[in-house]
């Protein structure tokens, strides 16, 4: 169990830290999306961090795993987060990664809690 615990979370925490570096250089295709949603553009950087604190917690969750728990449940809760500001704005096209890390981030909390 420990192993696919060690795939998905080493998967969750590359996908946050590219999603942050793009955040935080202001990449082309990351920003309008960010205007589209209305995160004011003085608040992506903290988005950013926060996705690289979850990247963080979700690796050093392999080693001690209340940290794992906690990461994955701040993991799970901004993407939700971003999955609720992409239905209000009705950007059907911007649900679908956001729910794709939501459940992933699910998987790496339940084998996290598995595996202890």
């Amino acid at each position: 169990m420990f192993i696919a615990t060690l795939i998905v979370s080493i998967f969750l925490a590359v996908a946050l830290t590219f999603s942050a570096v793009g955040k935080l250089t202001k990449s082309a295709s990351v920003i309008p999306i960010m205007e589209q949603v209305g995160v004011p553009a003085d608040k992506v950087p903290v988005l950013a961090y926060l996705e690289i604190a979850g990247a963080i917690g979700m690796l050093v969750g392999l080693f001690f795993w209340p940290i794992g728990v906690a990461a994955a449940i701040g993991v799970i809760l901004y993407f939700v987060g971003a999955v609720i500001a992409h239905l209000r704005v009705q950007d059907a096209k911007g649900i679908g990664p956001s729910a794709f890390l939501t459940v992933v981030a699910v998987a790496a909390l339940v084998l996290r809690l598995l595996s202890v």
